[in-house]
């Protein structure tokens, strides 16, 4: 049943960088659809600030006690953000309550948990939605909709970089919350189950088989340079020519920068309240010495039904902060760069046609060449496009709480892009990645999938 035409009464577990600055950030803007009535964070300053901004929400320092109030607060529904570790615990309590809700990914940090969550949602028919928030940006639901035209013919092999950017891998995964697989989860699942959703979601289909190489090979103790202190603050020796040197990213990089990043060093952003963070805190640490044991490149490869092959390609050692895509057809070539919005579609045959209705900023064709090859340099729209290397993944973060905020409303909640059983696929696809990574194998995804009790079903999936 479709719940009124009010703005949803909305409850945040969780007010770090997802919870605040994506998530909950889409609600402050859109005061007509959603309204933040409750924000729960162990954290007093985080759940203070966000509670504020929505005017004076309630407050609670243990997710169970909002959980509890849910009626109480008269919730719509519930955005789950907290640290991976406590994601099932938290998507279940809020399951049982009855309550649609978005949770964050990865939705468990490893096999078992994913079984014990896809059990219970299946056994109590919840409503949930995973934060794969690719599929909402205008760039890739472009080329969904190019390939799905039938413009460049069969697909026949997919390609994806994701360029992680040495910045940002050094922030997250080196020093950040997704360093160590044990209390995370592998960068496989932490960072390119995007990708792999992606994949999944163009191909259209669960793979066959997946198989994996990559290594941690740089970010490691022998790899330190001579003298190099536990923390860069404490006199490193190559400061000056060091890439990973903290002051120079979260000090003079970030000057102008409050939010994300920097709120994650503490609350005073002031450059003296920087540096005190770093003296002794986690994103202060030298590279070479933290204790991150997740790979720091990784490339995957993937058979599909119709013998489509995809191929992933992540790497830490990147200057850009984006995704490169060329997708390969029986009747046409497609190659995107994400950040940029651009999309060249080179169609070989000479009845090709472009779709219409793409949400684009600029539209070229090249002339016909003698074989009728055909060129289209596209340039999607992008929001927000001067936020450059911190901007919420090209649009999708808003375009996923914008989705999931409709589906609440309507009641359909779990359904369609927002399918719980589409997103397992992505989920498994990591863990059979990590899990031929290590043992040096291929994985066929079947019995990959049989194995963990979560057999495949195209007729749910979609």
């Amino acid at each position: 049943m479709s719940t009124p035409d009010r703005p949803q009464r909305i409850v945040i577990i969780g007010a770090g960088g997802r919870g605040r600055d994506a998530y909950g950030r889409w609600a402050l803007e859109h005061p007509d659809r959603a309204r933040i009535v409750a924000v729960a964070d162990p954290v007093s300053e985080r759940r203070s600030a966000l509670a504020a901004a929505a005017g004076g929400a309630r407050t609670y320092e243990d997710w169970r006690e909002a959980v509890a109030d849910l009626a109480v607060l008269e919730a719509d529904a519930v955005v789950i953000a907290v640290p991976d570790a406590l994601h099932v615990d938290v998507a279940i309590a809020v399951a049982d309550a009855g309550l649609p809700f978005l949770l964050e990914k990865p939705a468990a940090p490893d096999i078992d948990e994913l079984r014990r969550l896809a059990d219970h949602a299946r056994r109590t028919s919840s409503a949930l939605a995973i934060g794969h928030v690719l599929r909402f940006t205008p760039f890739w639901r472009s080329v969904k909709r190019i390939l799905d035209s039938g413009a460049i013919g069969r697909m026949i092999t997919l390609e994806i970089r994701e360029n992680v950017g040495y910045w940002h891998f050094a922030h997250s995964y080196v020093r950040g919350n997704w360093r160590s697989s044990t209390t995370s989860g592998p960068m496989a699942l932490t960072k390119t189950s995007h990708d792999l959703d992606i994949i999944r979601w163009l191909v259209g289909a669960a793979p066959e088989n997946v198989y994996s190489i990559g290594e941690l090979s740089w970010f490691r103790a022998e790899n330190a340079p001579a003298g190099a202190p536990e923390f860069c603050v404490q006199g490193c020796p190559v400061a000056d020519s060091c890439p990973f040197f903290a002051p120079r990213y979260y000090v003079d990089a970030l000057a102008d920068v409050t939010g994300h990043p920097v709120h994650l060093l503490g609350d005073d952003v002031s450059p003296a309240g920087r540096m005190k963070a770093l003296r002794d805190g986690d994103y202060g640490r030298c590279v070479f010495r933290s204790d991150n044991d997740v790979a720091d490149h990784q490339q995957t490869t993937m058979r599909f039904p119709r013998g489509v092959t995809a191929t992933l390609t992540a790497s830490a050692f990147t200057a850009e902060n984006t995704r490169n895509i060329t997708i390969t057809g029986s009747a046409g070539q497609l190659s995107g760069h994400m950040e940029s919005g651009e999309i060249v579609v080179d169609l070989f045959s000479p009845a090709g046609r472009m779709p219409e209705g793409l949400p684009l900023d600029a539209h070229e064709v090249s002339p016909k060449s003698v074989l009728a090859h055909e060129r289209h340099t596209l340039r999607v729209a992008l929001p927000n496009p001067d936020l450059g290397d911190h901007a919420g993944h090209g649009g999708g973060d808003a375009g996923l709480m914008a989705a999931f905020v409709e589906a609440v409303r309507q009641g359909v909640v779990g359904t369609g892009e927002l399918s719980f059983e589409t997103a397992l696929d992505s989920h498994l696809m990591a863990f059979g990645a990590e899990e031929s990574r290590r043992s040096g194998t291929p994985i066929d995804f079947a019995s990959w999938a049989a194995q963990i009790a979560l057999p495949l079903d195209e007729g749910v999936r979609g």
